[in-house]
């Protein structure tokens, strides 16, 4: 059994996209939870199994399993029909992993500290910085409309995201902005938005 905790226009509505991009939404089972927001609204949710009251978790079987690239690492293995990921154990599931890794460990923490303003040797040598993970996203696209080649894939999926919801964030490269919009226009993130907008009305 599988079952989806989600909260609108959060971490977990790329988790939600993926699951539509897969075609599994008839196998997964969404639960809407409540989650602290930046503004101060929201609270944690007592229903979400969590260990941190965040988003997205998935859990399989009673198994708890969180982190976007974690989670859309598995769905794809688990829904290898809908074509966004190599078959595990190949070389290219390597490069995908490779690529959901590094979004956790480096490019959204970069992002982070870029616009917290913060800055010190450590984290510079740790991370490097903005134009550092433009270099990378431009070195792969200059080599395919996409991050893993010819075919959108789960990696583009996650690493777009947060360009998407703070466009000031992107960087001042064609290669870059183009894979972005290509990225948000896809129909599957437009319906998700979508069905994200109503929960939020329907919440307040």
């Amino acid at each position: 059994m599988l079952t989806f905790y989600h909260a609108p226009n959060s971490r977990s509505t790329a988790v939600a996209t993926l699951i539509r991009e897969l075609g599994a939404a008839d196998r997964i089972e969404t639960r809407i939870v409540c989650i602290p927001r930046a503004d101060g609204t929201g609270h944690p949710d007592a229903a979400n199994p969590h260990p941190e009251k965040k988003v997205p978790v998935l859990v399989h079987d009673g198994h708890v399993i969180t982190e976007r690239g974690a989670i859309l690492l598995h769905l794809c293995a688990l829904f290898p029909q809908g074509g966004l990921a190599p078959a595990p154990g190949t070389a290219e599931w390597g490069s995908l992993a490779t690529w959901m890794t590094w979004y956790q460990g480096v490019l959204e923490p970069v992002l982070i500290l870029s616009r917290a303003g913060l800055t010190h040797p450590w984290l510079q040598s740790t991370f490097r910085g903005p134009d550092a993970v433009a270099a990378r996203l431009h070195d792969a696209l200059s080599r395919g409309p996409w991050l893993m080649g010819d075919s959108y894939s789960a990696a583009d999926l996650l690493l777009h995201s947060p360009f998407a919801w703070f466009e000031d964030a992107t960087p001042d490269d064609p290669l870059i902005r183009d894979w972005v919009d290509r990225c948000k226009r896809r129909p599957a993130r437009l319906a998700q938005l979508a069905e994200d907008t109503a929960l939020m009305a329907k919440a307040a």
